[in-house]
């Protein structure tokens, strides 16, 4: 089988020579109410000419602008994509601190620790993985282009992808090589799956970092069968459905035609073997296992930011390398310092007496408690600046933002008596002052 380019369109079928369409044709199909979406198959075998750009340019723009190509299980389908602007609840003008204060809210309102409801882990994640998107400024040029597409391809541990193109490549790839009418690799081994692990810190330990023991439960390999899933002292047979090939053909009607296609055998999961299921892992080779590991959070992290620990996921089938770990970081607020990127905010409160002669007043920092002075004269919403007591850069620890404070004058609702003499010779006195400079 073999999908070819021709031009700005895409043809495949088993043993029949792919015919020039035009472009407009296709796109008329796929856009017709007819067009049923979730029906649409194409598979590439390894010896297929790769897709031009100007093809998958015609694909991409043939149907609608909201949905992403995934594969499944050999198939290659349309589905709807998702909003990470909706998921966040901004709007795609949005500014990055507008995003970050939305996303703080709900990953408070969504937190396992905080939300036991069914699906607030799940509603966490889907918050945390938008942000992550959407805060880093190249990331969200490549999503607002192509979507969930040009960020992590179309899965089935297919990895990230800088541009929608390099997905139809690795789908190729991943098809285990086939030549014309060939077979993929029974037995292979494939990678496992990632893992996520949600870490909540104080203010002061997101400040300056952190190293902590967490728990973890993964799939480790099966140590009663050793990896292969079946049980001890049985031998595996030939796979009735498939033959030993580990893959089987399927056909499925579009409107574009019926299109031939291999895929990877649900019966033996393409090993092209069926056996016993070992007892303890019933026939995935893998079993659940915790695991305490030992993580280092650099200084400077803030919520949103994900730490990677390569190696600590799922264990891989059939002697695939692991996944990672990766490590949600969500801060709590202070209730008196404020966090603006790498610099610390803070409101204080000073008498008019104080701002009008200047004092030396303690505040509340990261460190500790420190003098700050209030120079005489300070004027209501000015603001000091406290050298190198902010948020170390992240992974340039050597380097601190500034604490910014902010001065509020208070000014007396109520004078007693003797403090209303003063002021009204101090007003007078000031008149008098005013009165003689202009003379």
């Amino acid at each position: 089988m073999a999908v070819i380019a021709c031009g700005s369109t895409w043809v495949a079928r088993w043993g029949v020579q792919p015919q020039l369409v035009a472009g407009s044709s296709i796109k008329n199909k796929l856009s017709s109410p007819n067009c049923n979406s979730s029906k649409i198959r194409c598979l590439g075998a390894g010896c297929s000419t790769l897709f031009s750009q100007e093809s998958i340019h015609a694909l991409f723009n043939s149907v609608s602008s909201n949905r992403l190509c995934q594969q499944r299980r050999g198939l290659f389908t349309v589905r709807a994509d998702r909003d990470y602007y909706t998921v966040i609840g901004v709007s795609k003008n949005a500014s990055k601190s507008d995003i970050k204060s939305a996303y703080r809210k709900l990953a408070r309102s969504y937190h396992p620790d905080v939300n036991k409801e069914p699906g607030a882990e799940q509603k966490f994640k889907e918050i945390s993985n938008a942000y992550e998107v959407l805060s880093d400024d190249e990331k969200r040029s490549i999503y607002d282009r192509y979507g969930e597409a040009g960020l992590k391809g179309a899965g089935a541990g297919m990895g990230d992808f800088s541009n929608p193109f390099d997905l139809f490549e690795s789908l190729f790839d991943n098809m285990g090589g086939m030549g014309m009418g060939g077979r993929g690799s029974p037995n292979r081994a494939t990678e496992g799956e990632d893992q996520i692990y949600n870490l909540v810190m104080n203010f002061k330990e997101a400040v300056f970092g952190l190293e902590k023991e967490i728990e973890i439960t993964r799939l480790e390999t099966c140590s009663t069968c050793d990896g292969s899933g079946a049980k001890p002292g049985t031998k595996a047979t030939k796979c009735s459905t498939c033959g030993g090939q580990g893959q089987v053909v399927a056909s499925a009607r579009t409107p574009l035609g019926v299109f031939q296609q291999v895929m990877t055998c649900s019966s033996c999961d393409g090993s092209g073997e069926t056996k016993t299921p070992c007892n303890t892992c019933g026939g995935d080779g893998r079993a659940k296992k915790s695991k305490r590991i030992s993580i280092k959070v650099p200084a400077g992290v803030d919520s949103g930011n994900r730490l990677r620990v390569k190696g600590e996921g799922n264990a891989g089938r059939r002697g695939g390398p692991p996944g990672d770990l990766f490590v949600l970081i969500d801060v709590l607020p202070d209730p008196v310092l404020k966090r603006d990127e790498t610099n610390i905010l803070f409101s204080c409160k000073v008498s008019y007496i104080d701002a009008i002669l200047g004092t030396t007043m303690k505040v509340p920092t990261v460190d500790g408690m420190v003098d700050l002075k209030i120079p005489g004269g300070t004027q209501p919403g000015s603001t000091l600046v406290m050298s190198k007591k902010g948020v170390p850069f992240l992974n340039r620890s050597n380097r601190r933002g500034d604490q910014l404070v902010k001065v509020q004058i208070e000014i007396p609702k109520q004078l007693n008596a003797e403090e209303r003499k003063l002021i009204e010779e101090l007003a007078s006195f000031n008149k008098e002052k005013t009165v003689a400079s202009r003379r």
